[in-house]
């Protein structure tokens, strides 16, 4: 089985007011070699858009994998992980929960902000995503070459 390693964030620009911009953005490490993945996903809660990163991540897996997960939101890393009972967001939950089925997955926390070189890209580009509205391919490609072959 492969051992991978992802790396996502979620972005929700104006969340609980109005009209928010949220992304989702995960970075896929497998022996040093990243790629990006991102998805707008409108109007949704920060929360939604961490939940969403997490799955965009383990969707973009094309077989079952060992994979370590790092996210940045407590939400996802202890819901997951049983810690945190599950309130709301269960149509958020459900589709993780789907992805998530078919891999071996170790859910960690890693503080966001920090200089974690791979976390930054990926709350840089889901930030990113969520202004413009779309995925700009070229944009998180770019991101995601300047990590350059690293293993964490």
């Amino acid at each position: 089985m492969k051992q991978v390693t992802i790396v996502c964030d979620g972005s929700s620009l104006g969340n609980g007011r109005g009209n928010p911009r949220a992304a989702a953005c995960a970075v896929l490490g497998f022996r040093g070699h990243w790629r990006g993945f991102g998805e707008y996903l409108g109007s949704a809660t920060n929360q939604q858009a961490e939940i969403a990163a997490a799955r965009v991540g383990l969707e973009n897996l094309k077989e079952p994998c060992k994979v370590k997960l790092l996210s940045d939101s407590r939400y996802v890393v202890e819901t997951m992980g049983g810690t945190w009972r599950r309130k709301t967001n269960h149509e958020w939950w459900a589709k993780l929960d789907l992805a998530a089925a078919k891999h071996q997955i170790e859910w960690k926390w890693v503080k966001g902000h920090s200089g974690h070189i791979v976390q930054e890209v990926a709350d840089s580009m889901a930030r990113k995503i969520a202004e413009l509205g779309r995925v700009d391919q070229i944009l998180l490609e770019t991101a995601v070459a300047d990590i350059g072959v690293i293993e964490i």
